[in-house]
């Protein structure tokens, strides 16, 4: 029988050690180096498109092979990630970099949420993802907040010593992860748990058995997201306004300072923004019967009025814009999550939950290098 708060809790630990780094502000961290705002826009496109590449695959592999393998996988990618950041000395290597935070992204980004979908549908409580989802975000915010607070000491320490301690973090994130437990729960009552590519599956001919299983897959994905064509809009104006919140933040590390921001309160002033997000999580729990698209005008309005308020000039004014765009970002997403979770059937759901992260990465690949170009000269 599966312990249901067991399996959570280890969710929630797991999200908590991926997200907590000396490195949380890592733009700060590359400006701090002599990197500009073009070379490390450019770096964030580099990360894209590698998400691109690999986002879907590896939704798919999540739901063939098991996300908590998925899990296991991320944190490793994450673990050569930071080996080649403290060796960087170019921005070759900080590309190279970024693209194994990609892929680590892109192997957790399905499987954590798929993993707890199920799971909770398997004891009948499928009704509480969405204040799974809100806390999951509260913790992403929470801990990303508390890394930028990090941001002064990583500075002091350098970047050698505090990506060595995020390898650490990692290993530890591994050991809450081993315990979990793989479960898959379909329409009505048809649960299992254990990897869904068993013997019969892969034995034999190896790599054909997993080629169509994978392809099978893909193909179900895409039919379901043609028939349901909702799922695309969703995602579509999800990704949007998670993107300008995104970059906003991520400039912000670096226009802060020069803004009159000491080094010493950056990392304050980056929780502060952070903190945004954990309300807006927060607050949308309490918004059930306001509609999608109510949810959706008013948080892109308020993430467009953050890109203004960075325009001011004024430290404070421009905090306020952080703040304002990482509510609605998370107040949207909490709200979309539910959404799409309900709608997606269980074999497909860290495959469908990755096609959407792939949206996001078309429009950040699109826009980041914009974004680089507009806040050096904006």
């Amino acid at each position: 029988m599966l312990n249901i708060k067991k399996q959570i809790t280890r969710l929630y630990v797991s999200s908590a050690l991926w997200n907590l780094s000396l490195t949380g502000a890592w733009v700060a961290i590359l400006a701090a180096r002599g990197y500009s705002l073009l070379e490390i826009g450019f770096a964030e496109t580099v990360f894209h498109i590698t998400s691109l590449l690999f986002e879907i695959p590896s939704g798919i592999l999540a739901d063939l092979f098991g996300r908590k393998n998925m899990l296991i996988v991320s944190t490793v990618m994450k673990i050569i990630g930071n080996i080649i950041m403290i060796t960087s000395c170019n921005l070759f290597m900080v590309c190279a970099a970024l693209s194994f935070y990609a892929m680590s992204y892109n192997f957790s980004s399905g499987s954590g949420d798929a993993l707890a979908y199920d799971s909770l549908k398997m004891v009948g409580k499928e009704a509480y993802y969405e204040r799974y989802a809100s806390n999951e975000l509260i913790i992403h915010r929470f801990c990303g907040g508390v890394s930028t607070l990090c941001a002064g000491f990583a500075l002091f320490i350098g970047h050698k010593a505090a990506y060595g301690a995020d390898v650490l973090m990692c290993a530890v994130q591994i050991g809450t992860l081993l315990p979990l437990r793989e479960v898959y729960a379909g329409d009505g009552n048809n649960v299992s748990e254990g990897s869904k590519a068993n013997g019969k599956n892969i034995a034999g001919n190896l790599i054909g058995s997993i080629g169509k299983e994978f392809v099978k897959c893909f193909a179900e994905s895409l039919s379901f997201i043609k028939k349901e064509r909702k799922t695309m809009l969703l995602m579509l104006s999800n990704s949007l306004v998670g993107a300008v919140d995104i970059l906003l933040l991520f400039f912000l590390q670096a226009k802060l300072p020069k803004a009159g921001v000491p080094d010493g309160a950056l990392g304050f002033a980056l929780f502060f923004m952070e903190m945004g997000g954990v309300l807006g999580a927060r607050m949308i729990l309490k918004c059930k019967k306001l509609r999608y698209k109510n949810v959706f005008a008013a948080t892109a309005l308020f993430v467009l009025l953050g890109v203004l308020l960075e325009h001011s000039g004024v430290y404070m004014v421009m905090m306020l814009g952080g703040f304002l765009a990482a509510f609605s970002d998370d107040a949207l997403q909490v709200r979309t999550n539910t959404i799409l979770q309900d709608m997606f059937p269980s074999k497909q759901r860290a495959t469908l939950i990755s096609i959407e992260s792939f949206t996001f990465s078309m429009i950040m690949i699109v826009l980041s290098p914009l974004a680089g170009v507009v806040f050096s000269w904006w």
